[in-house]
C-alpha cells in the first residue's frame, strides 16, 4: 500500500524552514490537488536537493523509471513498486537499484502522511493522518534519479527528476496503525530535523548512510488521528478538512510502545 502526503499551504512553509532555497523549475502547483497526494499518479511534487553549495526546490514526479524498465509494458507493471524505497535495500544489498543510486539523495516535505488502519469485525480500514510532535512541516528522505535512456515525455524528449521515498520497518505504533497489506508493519523514515538537514550533505560516506537510515523514531514522538476519509474529493460530512480528527465510536486504542 502506497503512503498518501497531506500537503496543506507547504510551499510557504518550506520557504520558512529553508530561507536560502533557490526554486527550480517552477510549475503551477495546485495546492488543493496536493491536500491529498497519491504516490500511484506519479504526478510532480516539490522536493528538495542540495546540489552547488545551495539547496534547491525542484518538482519531481514520484516513482522513479530505472534503465531496466525499457518498453511501456515494463513501466506501467514496475514503476508502481519504486514509489517507496526499502532502508534495508540502500545499503544492505549491493545489486540493488537503490543502492547504486544512494548519492542522490533528497528531502521530501509534508504536513503529514496518511496511513490505514484493519480492525478485526470491521468492514473498512480506518484512515489516520499521522505527524511529527511540535514540527509544522517535516522532512521524508528520498532518492532521486534522472533516466538518461528514457524520457519521461516521449514527444518533447524531456528528462524530468523521479523519487522514492525511503521506509524503514515501523515503530511500536506504526505497527499497529500500518498492519495489512504488502508493505505492512512499515512506515516513512522519520527523522529529527538536524538529521533530515544531515541526509543532503553530500560528503557523507556509507556509515553515516546506514547510521540515518537505522533510525527509528520513538512512537511517542508522533501525533496520529483517525480522520473520516483520504480519498476522493467529497467533503466530509461534517464540513472539517479531510485531515481533522473524527470520532469513531468504539475505535480500539492504540498502545504506545
Amino acid at each position: 500500500m502506497c503512503l498518501d502526503i497531506a500537503f496543506y499551504s507547504a510551499l510557504q512553509l518550506i520557504d520558512n524552514h529553508f530561507p536560502e532555497l533557490a526554486h527550480d523549475g517552477e510549475i503551477n502547483f495546485d495546492l488543493n490537488i496536493g491536500a491529498h497526494f497519491m504516490a500511484l499518479g506519479h504526478n510532480r511534487y516539490p522536493v528538495i536537493v542540495f546540489q552547488d553549495g545551495h539547496y534547491h526546490r525542484k518538482y519531481f514526479e514520484w516513482g522513479i523509471i530505472a534503465e531496466y524498465m525499457d518498453t511501456p509494458e515494463k513501466i506501467k507493471v514496475m514503476r508502481k513498486s519504486m514509489v517507496n524505497a526499502r532502508s534495508e535495500k540502500v545499503m544492505d544489498d549491493k545489486r540493488s537499484f537503490w543502492h547504486r543510486i544512494r548519492k542522490t539523495r533528497c528531502l521530501i516535505p509534508v504536513t503529514g502522511i496518511y496511513e490505514h488502519r484493519e480492525i478485526t469485525g470491521w468492514k473498512n480500514k480506518v484512515p489516520y493522518h499521522i505527524t511529527l510532535k511540535d514540527r509544522d512541516m517535516f522532512c521524508i528522505p528520498g532518492l532521486y534519479h534522472y533516466n538518461t535512456k528514457i524520457p519521461s515525455d516521449p514527444e518533447t524528449g524531456e528528462m524530468r527528476g523521479m523519487f522514492t521515498l525511503i521506509t524503514r520497518a515501523a515503530n511500536g505504533v506504526m505497527r499497529q496503525i500500518h498492519n495489512s497489506g504488502s508493505n505492512a508493519h512499515r512506515m516513512p523514515l522519520f527523522l529529527p530535523e538536524a538529521m533530515e538537514r544531515e541526509w543532503l550533505n553530500p560528503h557523507l560516506d556509507d556509515m553515516d548512510i546506514t547510521r540515518i537510515l537505522n533510525y527509528e523514531m520513538p512512537s511517542d514522538q508522533l501525533v496520529y488521528d483517525p480522520v473520516f476519509s483520504i480519498r476522493g474529493r467529497s467533503p466530509r460530512p461534517d464540513g472539517m478538512p479531510k485531515n481533522t480528527h473524527y470520532e469513531y465510536a468504539g475505535l480500539p486504542v492504540l498502545e504506545v510502545c
